[in-house]
């Protein structure tokens, strides 16, 4: 028993270390650019050693690749939480999608994990990969939801994955694109955006 309760102890210590190594290399890939931020800073800003880093990821590409992916995972639980929420087989659906799309502009765009998303996806590419990259978060969680709808007679297509980027493209692009190239946004011009676009899916799927 204490053999395994020593085991369950470093593994416990290991997965804590990783937290405070990923959590300085954000913060310092954030605040300094990926050039800048050195593995040495993100050791000591985690209290552990350099040779720590290397162990659990590799080399700084690494790192930076496993920031990127746990920052990506918050977003995708934040669409899955919506899609849960919002987006069901049951009532209207025009409400349903309103209230979908209206979630991940108001509460995903916005977060830090967004916000973090999108500078760390811009070092490592162009403006416009990192557009489609961070509005493709979750994408293929959509997908299976509209594959489920058109299974139900819920929306009509033989083509779900289509329909979903028909759906992203009308509500969720055009808002990503608004609040890009104008800030303050209009006010409701968001929302705007987000209730026509959905007004054609409905009328183009229903």
């Amino acid at each position: 028993m204490t053999s395994t309760s020593g085991g369950e102890g470093r593994r416990g210590r290991s997965i804590e270390k990783r937290r405070a190594m990923l959590q300085a290399a954000l913060e310092l890939f954030v605040a300094q650019g990926y050039e800048l931020a050195s593995v040495d800073a993100i050791a000591a800003r985690a209290g552990v050693s350099k040779r720590t880093v290397y162990d659990h990821f590799g080399d700084k590409e690494m790192v930076f690749a496993a920031v990127l992916e746990a920052v990506g995972d918050r977003l995708t639980a934040t669409v899955q939480v919506a899609l849960d929420r919002d987006a069901t087989a049951t009532g209207d659906l025009r409400e349903r999608l309103l209230d979908f799309a209206r979630c991940i502009v108001l509460e995903a765009l916005p977060s830090s994990d967004y916000v973090h998303f999108r500078r760390l996806s811009a070092r490592r590419g162009s403006w416009q990969q990192d557009r489609e990259s961070a509005s493709g978060v979750g994408m293929d969680l959509f997908v299976r939801r509209v594959e489920e709808w058109a299974q139900v007679g819920v929306i009509n297509t033989d083509k779900p994955r289509r329909a979903a980027q028909h759906f992203v493209a009308l509500t969720l692009q055009l808002a990503f694109e608004t609040l890009e190239r104008a800030y303050p946004v209009v006010s409701g011009e968001v929302d705007e955006i987000l209730v026509d676009g959905v007004d054609v899916f409905v009328r183009a799927y229903q």
